[in-house]
Formats: C-alpha cells, sequence, structure tokens
C-alpha cells in the first residue's frame, strides 16, 4: 500500500515509545521505506538498534554525528522525507516546535522539513490538558501541522483519561489514507459553513448555541485535502484555520447570510454545518440592560432561514445542510431535505453520547433524494468528514441523485 512513500519517524521519550517500535513494523511491512530520529529521553526508553533492526536503515540521534559527509544529516533527512511524524510526541518537542526551538536532531530536522508533518501526542491526561500545552498545539495548528488526537484509556503514570498514543494499526491506516487520496474535488469550490452564531442583546450580553465548530472545521480540511478551493464561513470559535483554507469570521445570522451570498454563485458545493441562531432580539440595546426587579421579556424576531434561501437561489450548486436533533432523527431530516431543497441532509442525534456539538466524534445518517440513505458509525469527526466528502463526490460524479 505504501511502496516507495517514505516516512521519516521522529521519536520523543516517554513510554510509549514502545509503541513506535511497532509503528515501524508496521509501516515497513506495508511498503513504506522508514527512517528514524529518536531524542536522547527516547533512548532511555528503547535502544536506537531496535529500530534500526525494523527500519533497515540508520538510526540518528546526535545532530553532529554526520554519516555521510557528502550531505548535512538533519537537513538530507527534511528534504527526504515524504511524510513525517513525531509518535510518541512529549509536551517537551511539542513545545519547542511550537517556539521555533532547535536544539537536537528532532527539533532542528522538524523546522528544515518542508514535507507534511504529523503529531501524535502521548502524555499524562494533565499535561494534555495544561494551558500551555493546549496553547502550543494550537500554534502548531495555526502552522499547518496536523495532529493524531491521543485516545483515552489507562495511561502507564496510574490515571484514566485522554493521553494515550494511537494504535501503530490506525496511525498506518491514517498513513495509508493520506496517501491514497484521490483529488476527488480538483477544481471545485466548496463553501463551508462552521460554528455558532451571536444575536446580540446589549453591549455585554448575547443569545447563543452549544456549537464548537469542530465538524464544520473538519469538512472544511477534508475538502481542502480532496483538492477544492475551500472557503469556511465561521462563527465565533476557539479552532485553528484548517490548513490551505480561507477563513471568514462572522458573528451574527445576518453576518453569516451575508458571507455566504458573496460566495455561493461562484461556488460547486455548499456544506451548512453551522448552527445558526433561529431567532435574534427584535431590539438591539445600545447601553447595558439594567437588572430590575421581577421578570423581564426579550422579543424575538426570526432570522432568515440561511439553507433554506440558498435552495431557493441554487443553480447547479450541491447543497448540503446538517440536522442536529434531539428525537424522531430520520423523520426531522427527510422532512428538512424536501423543504430546504438540498441534495443532502446529514443528520445526527445530539443527545448521543459521543455524538454531541463539542465531542471529537459523531455520528451521522446521510439523507439525499430518491430515498437515498447510509449511514455511519461513531468515527472521529475528520475522518468521518474525508467519509463524507468522498460519498457525495462519487455520487455527484456518477450523477446518481
Amino acid at each position: 500500500m505504501l511502496a516507495k512513500r517514505k516516512i521519516l519517524l521522529c521519536v520523543s521519550g516517554g513510554i510509549a515509545v514502545y509503541k513506535a517500535v511497532a509503528l515501524v513494523s508496521k509501516l515497513s511491512q506495508a511498503g513504506a521505506e522508514v527512517k528514524v530520529i529518536m531524542t536522547e529521553s527516547a533512548r532511555q526508553f528503547v535502544q536506537p538498534l531496535t529500530f534500526q533492526v525494523m527500519s533497515r536503515n540508520d538510526v540518528y540521534y546526535d545532530t553532529f554525528d554526520e554519516k555521510d559527509s557528502s550531505v548535512i544529516a538533519h537537513i538530507d533527512l527534511a528534504d527526504w522525507a515524504d511524510l513525517i511524524i513525531v509518535a510518541p510526541a512529549t509536551a517537551n518537542v511539542i513545545g519547542k516546535l511550537a517556539n521555533g526551538i532547535g536544539d537536537d536532531m528532532v527539533t532542528t530536522t522538524l523546522l528544515a522539513a518542508t514535507a507534511p508533518i504529523w503529531i501524535a501526542p502521548a502524555m499524562n491526561v494533565h499535561m494534555y490538558d495544561h494551558p500551555a500545552v493546549k496553547r502550543n498545539i494550537a500554534q502548531l495548528h495555526e502552522d499547518g501541522i496536523r495532529f493524531i488526537e491521543p485516545s483515552e484509556g489507562f495511561l502507564a503514570c496510574g490515571y484514566v483519561g485522554k493521553g494515550r498514543l494511537e494504535e501503530p494499526e490506525k496511525i498506518t491506516e491514517l498513513v495509508n489514507g493520506f496517501f491514497m487520496r484521490e483529488p476527488l474535488l480538483q477544481g471545485k469550490k466548496v463553501v463551508v459553513t462552521a460554528g455558532p452564531t451571536r444575536e446580540r442583546i446589549d453591549p455585554v450580553r448575547f443569545l447563543t448555541n452549544f456549537s464548537s465548530g469542530k465538524m464544520g472545521y473538519a469538512m472544511a480540511q477534508a475538502a481542502a485535502e480532496l483538492g477544492a478551493e475551500t472557503i469556511l464561513i465561521s462563527g465565533p470559535v476557539s479552532l485553528p484555520a484548517p490548513y490551505g483554507v480561507k477563513r471568514i469570521f462572522v458573528e451574527s445570522a445576518e453576518d453569516m447570510l451575508h458571507a455566504v451570498k458573496a460566495e455561493f454563485a461562484s461556488s460547486d458545493i455548499v456544506i451548512k454545518t453551522a448552527a445558526v441562531a433561529d431567532y435574534r432580539p427584535k431590539t438591539l440595546y445600545g447601553q447595558k440592560m439594567k437588572k430590575q426587579e421581577g421578570d423581564s421579556s426579550i422579543a424575538l424576531e426570526r432570522t432568515t432561514d440561511i439553507l433554506n434561501y440558498l435552495g431557493t437561489e441554487k443553480d447547479g450548486q450541491i447543497l448540503i445542510g446538517f440536522a442536529a436533533e434531539t428525537n424522531d432523527v430520520a423523520h426531522y431530516a427527510k422532512s428538512k431535505l424536501e423543504r430546504k431543497n438540498a441534495d443532502y441532509i446529514i443528520a445526527n442525534d445530539v443527545t448521543e453520547s459521543q455524538s454531541g456539538f463539542e465531542s471529537d466524534t459523531n455520528r451521522v445518517t446521510v439523507y439525499g433524494k430518491a430515498d437515498f440513505e447510509k449511514s455511519f458509525e461513531l468515527l472521529p469527526k475528520q475522518e468521518l468528514a474525508r467519509e463524507l466528502l468522498k460519498l457525495i463526490a462519487e455520487r455527484e460524479m456518477l450523477n446518481v441523485r
């Protein structure tokens, strides 16, 4: 599957180093050529000879140990790789890379790299949740680096939580998917809306919802990876912009409507994942509303239904809506498909465990015209997004609706 693919594995120190050995084995068995760089801490857990045997290549760990005098090792390795994976990635190496520090063989090579870099963190659950670590991860996201999220489970430190290095089999599957990508959306323009909207009441208050934007951002990233020119129109979220995606920030439902209108005529596919407010305050107060005795009420008025508007205005565009439901999911999704003149509605039950607004996973069913229906089991949102777009792209190329 990975024949002739060149993968550079950077291994930093932690008990999960033993999984990195298995990862080299899996990648090599799949046909990839793997070279390994180790930090000094990683060598406290596993000897370089182990990786040398598994990869059948020299193992690098000393910036000044030049094995070939005709090249500079860390530059040569950076240029050689088709893909670089840091696994396991400690908080230390994540922090160094986020701040441009190159003080060992791993970090100097990463700073010289032009190939895609994937980072697979592994650490204590509290370390992973530390503000500094989260800040560094966000910075690397902004820099275009992709993360393989750690899984939850029993950790070597005795805690149970998020921080386990993803299994070698899963990482190998992701690598294979990366190299097997087809440019299904090459030459297409995809517009994605994501996140919540905010409807202001006064200068300090607003109405909103629990949408995190994660599904929409995953759809935008997947569209870009499949070759599309991708525009992401985002409500207020704390997520970094996906690599290769143009992001437009908006606040209110009206702002989002205007931004979508500006892009709609030139688009091929519009994906409406945003949780747009259905109502806004009828009166916007210029000063902070003061607390009064007794109850109070706020008059609301309808916002423009963006999906419905696009359904009436579309001229050949593929229109995809999302339906976050709490009951009778199939009924409401099929009704929405017809009422909004959409091509597809992707529906989920947000009351289900791990399928809500702020989760990293989702379980959905796709509804299309001519009674098309396909369900997806629980998947990470990034993986699910790729599967959804591949499904729709392949169906539309076959002109099956």
